[in-house]
């Protein structure tokens, strides 16, 4: 089997097992019943931003467990533990970036989603006030209980 054959193979398995919520067999698209809310967003958020207490605890901890350690202990293995320890301190600060810049991006996305909602129902409404009472243009007339159209 070739590599063009074995990647199409894969492809096809991998699509008769993924299937989006709202997709039915026959669907070509369609509302679903997929709901959005900015409560639903901004609590994400902070649950996402809430981890970064855990890692500044963490990194708290990390500094109290090598206080005795010492910068010039002169041992290796201590030299490649600080070195570690330095390693896992930047990593721990990088991901807690990642959840702060993740809470305002979802908290940001929430916000949005609700100003579009609220922007669309308000040009709705504009328009359903500006054309709920218009008259026809020919005018209209009735005869026999039923609505006629001057002219057509």
């Amino acid at each position: 089997m070739t590599f063009a054959q074995e990647w199409a193979q894969l492809k096809q398995n991998a699509a008769g097992r993924m299937k989006l919520d709202s997709a039915g067999t026959e669907s070509t698209g369609g509302a679903g019943d997929l709901k959005s809310s900015k409560a639903a967003w901004r609590k994400a958020g902070e649950g996402v931003g809430s981890l970064r207490e855990g890692i500044r605890k963490a990194l708290t901890e990390l500094d109290e467990g090598q206080k005795g350690l010492g910068k010039d202990a002169g041992c290796q293995t201590a030299e490649a533990q600080r070195a570690v320890l330095d390693s896992w301190k930047r990593y721990a600060k990088d991901v807690s970036k990642r959840c702060g810049e993740l809470r305002k991006a979802m908290e940001q996305t929430g916000h949005d989603h609700a100003n579009i909602d609220q922007a669309v129902k308000a040009e709705v409404d504009k328009l359903k006030a500006k054309y709920e009472d218009t008259p026809g243009a020919c005018g209209s007339a009735s005869l026999d209980g039923v609505d006629y159209v001057a002219g057509l």
